[in-house]
This record gives C-alpha cells, sequence and structure tokens, in this order.
C-alpha cells in the first residue's frame, strides 16, 4: 500500500471560499455602477454653464444637496462672476490667480474660468471696456472669453 505525502485539501467548503465567491459575484457590479455614476457626473459638453443637467444634478432632490456636491472650481467660478458685477473684472481675474497660486489643483479649470469671466464682462461692460481688463491669467482666456462673446 503506497501513503500519499502531501496532504489533502478540502475543496469547496469553508467560509473563505463562500466569502470569495460572493466577492467575485458582487465586486463586478459595484465597479460597473461606481463607474456609471462617475461617466454620468461628467459635464461633456464642455461649457461650464451649460443648462444641460447631468444624471447627478436630476437625482438631487433639493438645491441644498447640490450646493453641496459642488466642486471647487463650480463654487470659485459662481463666486468670482459675482465679484465681477460687483467691483470689475480685474479684482475678479486678481483673485482667480490668487485661488491657482494657493490651490494648484485648480490650474487646469483656470482657462474655462477666465474664459467664463470674460463672456460675464461682455455682458456687464462692453466689449471694449472688458477687453481693456484682459491680462494674462491663465494665459489669454479671458480675452478669448471677451472676444467669444463679443462675435
Amino acid at each position: 500500500m503506497k501513503h500519499s505525502t502531501t496532504p489533502q485539501t478540502r475543496r469547496g467548503r469553508g467560509p473563505a471560499r463562500r466569502v470569495g465567491r460572493t466577492l467575485a459575484l458582487v465586486l463586478p457590479v459595484v465597479l460597473v455602477l461606481s463607474g456609471t455614476l462617475a461617466v454620468a457626473r461628467v459635464n461633456w459638453s464642455g461649457d461650464s454653464q451649460s443648462p444641460v443637467l447631468t444624471a447627478a444634478d436630476t437625482a438631487a432632490s433639493g438645491s441644498s444637496s447640490r450646493a453641496a456636491a459642488r466642486a471647487p472650481q463650480e463654487v470659485l467660478r459662481d463666486k468670482l462672476l459675482v465679484e465681477l458685477q460687483e467691483k470689475d473684472p480685474g479684482v475678479a481675474l486678481t483673485h482667480l490667480q490668487q485661488a491657482v497660486d494657493d490651490r494648484p489643483s485648480l490650474a487646469r479649470h483656470c482657462a474655462s474660468i477666465a474664459r467664463a469671466l470674460g463672456r460675464a464682462a461682455v455682458r456687464v461692460y462692453g466689449p471694449t471696456k472688458a477687453q481693456s481688463y484682459a491680462r494674462p491669467v491663465c494665459d489669454t482666456a479671458f480675452a478669448s472669453g471677451v472676444l467669444a462673446a463679443h462675435h
């Protein structure tokens, strides 16, 4: 009679196996859902002031829940647009540059915010006066926003 020197393992039974199977079934579903929600939240239009609502906005029931979920660059843009109307575009551009210097993660949004400020400046001050406030904050994005709003 020949005996094996390798120990026999229990197959298919035990709590670790059940947990592994559960994770194998649940984890892909969770990843797909979280990816779908992330894609639905992105503003694909490229216009930061687009009237199109995202899936997350339509799911939000009240304005307070939408305000809590706003991105930092949206909050900054709105604050600077108010400053532009209450003071002048120069103050808003100075504060935009300070915000980008203080929080480098905002740098990738700087040009779109500056363009929004340029469009708003044309609405408030007219194209000639708005262009007089142009300066090299975020390259020439403010000036391109003025130009886009004028044409």
